[in-house]
């Protein structure tokens, strides 16, 4: 078994030091539950709601940089991983950013592909990689970032390149509530995979963020949330095999589901046009 954790926390706007304050010690909490993958929300580092992108600027790193580097002295301590969200700086471009670190380092860097009319994804560059997925221990790992979630299009991409967990740092604000009553348990069930939606709290410059952060199984199963707008950490045990089995045997020769090999894609070219 592997077990996750996922903060709902509030963020410091505009300060990275005391966000990364608040990282540590809380890794260091759950390092003690034999915790090896810790989630935290969208922007976390950085706070979500500039209004220009040089103010953004301001705040957003390189990617690997200093606040990696301390991110994998603390993994390396504790013999864990960490998913945070972050502003990067790459010359003169900014990136809404999710990176996976671990003893060694940064294993991964996801750009935000989908961006809403909103905070600082008015001013970040869309990101253009392949959707990718990185193996922590054994697992098969993917990451999005809030509004991908939207779209089914980016999970199943990871469901095809063979992820077990996608986990989905979050900054979904009242209007959002929505998908977070639905789209943890669909992105879920219609993979069969492990999906992690980790959503902050509290409020910044106007905007209220809910919270209701939710880990569900490949059967769609809740199997822990914080369903509530208030600081909360959200463990759960995943085990791989499970998002593996695409192959569904409910009654034998009766009544049998195959999530990869049932699909149609001669059928789906319409997806490919705009």
């Amino acid at each position: 078994m592997f077990t996750i954790a996922a903060f709902q926390t509030n963020v410091h706007f505009a300060e990275p030091r005391k966000n990364l304050e608040v990282l540590e010690r809380q890794v260091a909490d759950v390092a003690k539950k034999d915790v090896k993958l810790a989630i935290f929300p969208e922007a976390f580092l950085t706070g979500y709601c500039y209004r220009t992108k040089d103010e953004a600027m301001e705040v957003a790193e390189p990617i690997p940089g200093t606040a990696s580097q301390r991110v994998a002295d603390l993994c390396r301590t504790h013999d864990m991983h960490v998913i945070y969200g972050t502003l990067e700086r790459d010359g003169d471009r900014l990136f809404n950013a999710a990176v996976l670190v671990g003893p060694k380092g940064v294993v991964g860097v996801y750009r935000k592909t989908h961006l809403p009319f909103l905070g600082v994804d008015k001013f970040v560059t869309p990101g253009d990689q392949p959707f990718r997925v990185y193996d922590v221990r054994g697992v098969k790992v993917g990451m999005l970032i809030c509004y991908d979630g939207s779209f089914p299009e980016p999970t199943r991409c990871l469901m095809l390149e063979g992820v077990d967990l996608v986990c989905l740092p979050t900054n979904w604000p009242t209007g959002g509530l929505g998908a977070a009553e639905h789209l943890t348990t669909a992105r879920a069930f219609e993979n069969t995979i492990f999906f992690a939606a980790v959503n902050r709290v509290g409020d910044e410059r106007g905007f209220h963020f809910v919270g209701r952060s939710r880990i569900c199984a490949p059967d769609g199963r809740t199997l822990n949330e914080a369903w509530h707008e208030d600081e909360a950490v959200v463990i759960a045990e995943i085990d791989p095999a499970e998002a593996r089995r695409k192959h569904l045997v409910r009654v034998p020769g009766e009544h049998e589901v195959h999530r990869i090999n049932d699909r149609r894609p001669e059928l789906y070219g319409r997806l490919e046009k705009k």
